[in-house]
């Protein structure tokens, strides 16, 4: 009975709505579901950190005080940005609220959807499905994951930089881009540093990729940007190098169940006294495996997976990475669904599987129920979401790359056929005394 109903159903739905209409149904009915499933789980922060710049900056541009003096009534949180973050902000002193909030959340849909444009475009277009729809459901599966939907309930700025950051590597870094008149590769990322400490890993990716040049224009953007604040604002400039900086009472507790960092764990084990050295230790060994797999990512020509797991690795090795930090996983999400996608048997299905634990895992505010409960089980479900990084830090799969012989290849695992069901491709011949191009980044690079 109810498989005859199913079959009436679906058969109604295909015969009696236009592909339109369907599609906009299908959206419609998705977005219920979302709204349904935030109402229900979702915790509301009053975009909380949007309200400390906001008290920040006006503070400071009407001459209240350094823009490091205020902390948000009742509250030990204050402004923790570089000074350049602080003038980007400037227009806040003469925005209303409402303004604010409204210029956050579109500012932010549109980084996201930019983002997911870049990274899965190409799977879309390559499998033939429309473009606008595909990004409208990906957009509301996005607003479930859990570092998302609390950046935006915050009202913080991490979505604004990973946009940023894939914006310089996919427009102005990836070596394929032949319209590119000028070397502004790493300009951006530089940018999103000064903005933002974090960033400044992407500089790192840059070196251990050997994109040298957008290495050194990225430090001298991010340096340029400081001096500028330090010129235009020399009293918070020197308050925030020489004091703020260094007092991490201003962020919080670090064994707070929310700091899903090394750090976080570590201080967990024994919040009074942490082992330094054993964070050091993790630190160092996960700069370690991040620099040896993006090296190897790179040199077959993988810049996107390189970046992605460089936002997996910020996670883990940052002294404080709250919940809503881990927006820096989304690319890694992201790429997690186009090799699935273009996989094939056992492995999609495998790398299916990978997608919707991880996937699940980080929409269901596992962590929060092990708030104040760090051993036995408390151990891993208070880690949660800091293990989850570790398995993508390991296991996220490379793109395939074409070999001269023609044969596909991924870093670190054997071939993989990748299915393309709209585009033929017709291989040019290579005479004997013509040397071959360089090899062609994989299918995600037409």
């Amino acid at each position: 009975m109810v498989e005859t109903i199913r079959s009436a159903t679906a058969f109604w739905f295909r015969r009696a709505l236009p592909p339109r209409a369907r599609r906009v149904t299908t959206l419609v009915v998705l977005g219920v579901g979302v709204f349904i499933f935030l109402a229900a789980f979702a915790m509301r922060h009053g975009f909380f950190d949007l309200k400390v710049y906001y008290g920040a900056i006006r503070y400071w541009a009407h001459g209240d005080g350094e823009v490091y003096d205020y902390l948000k009534p009742n509250t030990k949180y204050g402004f923790t940005y570089p000074p350049f973050a602080a003038l980007t902000m400037l227009p806040m002193a003469v925005l209303p609220w409402i303004a604010v909030v409204t210029i956050s959340w579109v500012a932010s849909g549109a980084a996201t959807a930019a983002v997911l444009y870049w990274l899965v475009g190409p799977t879309i277009r390559a499998r033939g499905w429309r473009m606008w729809f595909s990004l409208c459901v990906g957009l509301e599966l996005i607003a479930i994951f859990e570092p998302f939907r609390e950046t935006i309930n915050f009202g913080q700025v991490n979505v604004l930089l990973v946009f940023l950051v894939v914006a310089d590597l996919v427009l102005l870094v990836e070596p394929d881009r032949r319209w590119r008149t000028l070397p502004l590769g790493g300009v951006l990322i530089g940018l999103a540093t000064a903005i933002k400490l974090t960033p400044g890993i992407f500089i790192l990716y840059l070196l251990v990729a050997r994109r040298f040049r957008a290495a050194v224009t990225a430090a001298v953007t991010a340096a340029g940007a400081t001096v500028l604040a330090m010129a235009l604002a020399p009293n918070a400039s020197r308050e925030f190098w020489t004091s703020a900086f260094w007092d991490t009472d201003r962020v919080g507790t670090l064994s707070f169940i929310s700091n899903q960092s090394w750090q976080g764990a570590v201080s967990r084990l024994d919040p009074a006294h942490p082992n330094r050295g054993l964070w050091a230790v993790l630190v160092v060994a996960t700069l370690a495996f991040w620099a040896w797999r993006t090296h190897r990512l790179a040199r077959a020509g993988d810049l996107r997976t390189g970046l992605a797991l460089t936002g997996v690795a910020a996670g883990l090795v940052s002294p404080v990475t709250w919940v809503h930090h881990l927006v820096w996983l989304l690319p890694a999400v992201l790429l997690l669904v186009t090799r699935a996608l273009r996989a094939t048997g056992r492995r999609r299905v495998a790398l299916i599987v990978f997608l919707v634990a991880f996937y699940g895992l980080l929409s269901s505010r596992l962590v929060w129920y092990f708030a104040f409960y760090f051993h036995g089980w408390g151990l891993l479900g208070s880690n949660a979401y800091l293990i989850a990084s570790v398995v993508m830090l390991v296991l996220l799969p490379g793109q395939r790359v074409e070999s001269r012989d023609g044969t596909g290849t991924v870093e670190g695992s054997a071939q993989e056929q990748v299915p393309d069901r709209n585009i033929k491709r017709v291989r040019r011949p290579v005479p004997a005394e013509e040397k071959p191009a360089r090899p062609l980044v994989g299918l995600d690079h037409p």
